[in-house]
């Protein structure tokens, strides 16, 4: 059986705000131990987003064990502090619809970042 049979590997983007690229790359250099805990737990296995730096579009790779509990991750707290820490420096759901993220404390799913699912069109391993 080979490592990557229950896994399997979702790639998505979201979109970082210009001028703010030195401090998306400061916050996840420090990234919080207890969020890190709650990705595994919830069953990330590896985890990488890369910058295109002139549209400043991140590209986002994780694989994931295939009953994995991501879906859980809005609901909790770590998720939905990190959500509104980040909110200042990235496109999220409170932006795409036109509210003002700091106002957002009654919604803390408002702070999540807009993603895009991206279609896998070619793999080798």
């Amino acid at each position: 059986m080979n490592d990557t049979d229950n896994l399997e590997k979702i790639a998505f983007t979201m979109q970082l705000y210009p001028g703010q690229t030195e401090e998306y790359q400061k916050r996840h250099d420090n990234i919080w131990p207890e969020l890190s805990k709650l990705l595994t737990q919830a069953g990330v296995r590896d985890y990488s987003i890369h910058l295109d730096t002139k549209s400043h579009k991140l590209f986002a790779v994780l694989w994931r064990v295939k009953n994995h509990k991501m879906d859980k991750l809005p609901e909790h707290p770590v998720m939905q502090r990190w959500w509104a820490y980040m909110a200042d420096i990235m496109v999220t759901k409170a932006d795409a619809k036109g509210l003002i993220s700091q106002a957002n404390k009654a919604q803390p799913s408002l702070n999540e970042p807009v993603i895009t699912p991206l279609t896998t069109v070619f793999h080798m391993m």
